[in-house]
């Protein structure tokens, strides 16, 4: 508010003086206003900026303040909320097992500010795990493979001359002999990566081989098989593909072992389709408790397994262009290829 009596005691000159500076001063703060309204807008769209940069890392990040709580983050660091809770803050990078994934942690000091990154190595760490198994595989394949020989070779013989008695026991050596070799042959071919060999043949022949394997197979309930494969020409790697249906038989077998009822059923049927080659194989044993592990190598919910049998089957079923679906009442999988 200005004083009138000393406005009026102005002379007229001093009076425009006055009027022309404070016109200036408004003009100047309307300036000033402008001025701040931009810069405030320019602060806004850096922080939008950042926050874009941000979010379009492909891996998990956290800006922490002074005081280690979290000032920003993107959305791959809100999918792993207690990740960032075992990373010890005074170290400057660190492995860390979660939730069955693995993940390099890297903090930088900017200012006050920490920056975190997670990256997820768990295919780099695969990728480790997988050559030296293959290198330990490939030794022990070589060293196994000759007195497992001599071990079946021994027990084809006892079978011809032993007690009628006795026969069982060395019947059961023999399974085990051969699931031996299936599992030093799997192991190989999983560490390998699958290269398929495609040729034409007839489905029908599965029967075969797969009423073959199961009797090399070890079971104690009475279980039923029902095949119905038709005698229809389709292309692919026989060996590799007749493995699968094994795998999926075998894993079937153990779900009926480990339920509550004394006998079960396992089915291969054949789906028509004029793109795909559809077959579902289903039993009723006991429910598969972990989906989510369900192709991750060397997991396994069952008692009886090596956690390699599915992860397999679904390269093998990839290295021909299709894919496995799990299938529910009855529960079983879907084998889908495309017909070539």
């Amino acid at each position: 508010m200005i004083d009138e009596t000393l406005l009026n005691s102005l002379s007229a000159k001093e009076k425009e003086l006055f009027k022309q500076g404070l016109e200036d001063l408004i003009n100047q703060t309307y300036v000033i206003e402008d001025e701040y309204k931009k810069l405030n807008e320019s602060y806004t769209a850096l922080q939008d900026f950042i926050r874009q940069i941000i979010e379009v890392q492909p891996n998990a990040l956290w800006v922490l303040d002074e005081k280690g709580d979290i000032f920003l983050q993107n959305s791959e660091a809100k999918k792993l909320p207690m990740l960032l809770s075992q990373f010890p803050l005074q170290e400057m990078t660190k492995e860390i097992e979660f939730e069955g994934c693995f993940y390099l942690l890297k903090s930088v000091k900017q200012g006050d500010k920490r920056i975190i990154t997670a990256t997820d190595i768990t295919e780099g760490k695969r990728h480790e795990r997988l050559v030296s198994m293959g290198q330990v595989a490939a030794h022990l394949s070589h060293e196994i493979r000759n007195p497992i020989g001599s071990v079946s070779l021994l027990a084809s013989t006892l079978l011809k001359k032993v007690d009628p008695s006795i026969k069982p026991i060395v019947t059961e050596i023999k399974k085990s002999i051969w699931r031996v070799e299936r599992i030093i042959k799997a192991t190989l071919l999983f560490t390998k990566n699958v290269q398929i060999n495609p040729s034409l043949f007839y489905m029908d022949r599965f029967i075969k081989e797969c009423e073959h394997a199961i009797s090399h197979y070890s079971y104690t309930k009475e279980i039923h098989f029902h095949f119905t494969i038709p005698h229809q020409e389709m292309k692919g790697d026989f060996e590799l593909l007749n493995l699968v249906l094994q795998n999926f038989i075998f894993n079937a077998i153990d779900a009926i072992e480990e339920s509550e009822r004394e006998e079960g059923n396992v089915s291969i049927a054949f789906v028509e389709d004029p793109l795909f080659i559809i077959l579902h194989v289903k039993d009723d044993g006991k429910a598969i408790e972990n989906k989510n592990i369900l192709f991750q190598p060397f997991k396994t919910t069952k008692t009886k397994g090596n956690g390699l049998g599915l992860a397999l089957s679904l390269q093998i079923i990839q290295a021909h262009g299709g894919r496995i679906d799990l299938l529910e009442n009855p529960k079983g999988f879907q084998i889908q290829i495309p017909r070539l």
